[in-house]
């Protein structure tokens, strides 16, 4: 009877320690599920001619301001979403936790997200490692308001009582100095970004050199007229606080808002020298904000179109358009031609195709097709155009 016992109990501990692997495999994510909404949801957006695309975020917080995160967890959230630079730019002057957690050096947070990317990214099996860039925000009233300070050297000798010191030590360490959302009602009561007399004069001496047209779950149209208007770098950031998933609806697949960067090279010099010479584009909610310059380019590397050829004994061509981005692309047909199955607004899916039948009257040997790609803009309400030449 004993050795019956026994061997019961020892098939309930065999079946206890599987159930407990089989838990941490469903928990840690190594069974795959069908779930899509379970699935890396990482961003991809391609390279441009000359250029690589390179996803930023450059407005984060953690525990060391008023951030709710270790900053650890940017870096795991940064891999997840396939975000290749962040910052941790936490407020200078404004350190709610500071009785928990004392942060007389201001460059700590810096050092331990920095830290911590860099042992992981020696473990990673390829050669796109997460850059970290040492910033901070300079956290004053309007004006100036708030003012993100990326590429620093030393956080501690950018705090000080007035607005002016703290940016002209910014700059002399070499900074990119970009305007956090410039139209928040806290100090915008109307929602409205407008320059007054002091970011004039940061502009006219080149003390600031970028604005976020886009901040969490916000645009600016006003911001956006005046980063054309006075050659100001278009940037967007997630500015999270809270966890990544709690902030953006990741069970819908939505994405925080990132900054797209064209350099020359996958490293910290060439992203901000791209950051200087104002090569970004803006991600939004599926939305592709930036000058034409930079946006046209790379809507033509990731809109794609081909011929099937013509359908036996028919004047109706075949075409397979492709979407290589993260983002659903929207059409608008402005060509002369009609299509057998669809009408003229055209909806692909991010990472996927659609297939068209083009009535071309008659058989052609090549074919030009012009879209208005309507979740663009190069300027306010102004989306952009792009033409196909088309071989048969």
């Amino acid at each position: 009877m004993i050795k019956l016992i026994q061997y019961f109990i020892s098939k309930m501990n065999t079946l206890k320690i599987t159930f407990i692997t089989l838990f941490f495999l469903l928990s840690s994510g190594n069974i795959i599920s069908k779930d899509k909404s379970n699935k890396p949801r990482k961003l991809f957006f391609p390279n441009i001619d000359g250029y690589q695309t390179l996803i930023s975020d450059l407005h984060q917080h953690t525990i060391f301001s008023d951030g709710l995160v270790w900053p650890t967890i940017r870096v795991d959230e940064a891999i997840y979403d396939g975000v290749d630079v962040i910052s941790m730019t936490e407020h200078l002057e404004y350190q709610p936790h500071k009785e928990d957690i004392p942060n007389k050096d201001r460059n700590r947070a810096y050092h331990l997200t920095k830290s911590y990317a860099d042992n992981l990214n020696k473990r990673k099996k390829d050669d796109k490692e997460l850059i970290v860039i040492n910033g901070q925000e300079i956290t004053k009233s309007m004006p100036p308001g708030h003012i993100n300070a990326v590429f620093i050297n030393e956080a501690n000798n950018l705090l000080h009582e007035d607005s002016l010191t703290g940016i002209l030590e910014a700059n002399k360490q070499g900074a990119f100095l970009f305007w956090n959302h410039p139209a928040w009602p806290a100090q915008r009561s109307d929602g409205i970004a407008r320059l007054d007399d002091m970011h004039r004069e940061f502009i006219t001496k080149d003390l600031l050199h970028g604005i976020e047209i886009v901040n969490t779950g916000t645009y600016s149209e006003e911001a956006f007229k005046i980063a054309l208007e006075n050659n100001l770098a278009l940037i967007g950031t997630s500015d999270v606080h809270d966890l990544i998933e709690w902030d953006y609806d990741a069970h819908n697949n939505e994405h925080r808002p990132v900054t797209l960067v064209f350099a020359k090279k996958r490293n910290e010099v060439s992203i901000k020298e791209a950051l200087f010479d104002r090569r970004t584009v803006v991600v939004f909610k599926d939305r592709l904000i930036g000058k034409s310059e930079h946006l046209l380019p790379l809507l033509e590397s990731i809109i794609s179109i081909s011929s099937n050829g013509y359908r036996k004994g028919t004047q109706i061509l075949k075409i397979e358009i492709l979407n290589n981005s993260s983002a659903n692309m929207v059409l608008e047909n402005l060509s002369e031609f009609n299509f057998a199955d669809s009408d003229d607004l055209i909806s692909i899916p991010k990472n996927g195709k659609v297939t068209l039948q083009v009535k071309t009257l008659e058989v052609l040997n090549n074919l030009d097709l012009k879209f208005r790609i309507l979740n663009a803009l190069t300027a306010p309400k102004q989306n952009p155009v792009i033409a196909f030449e088309i071989g048969i």
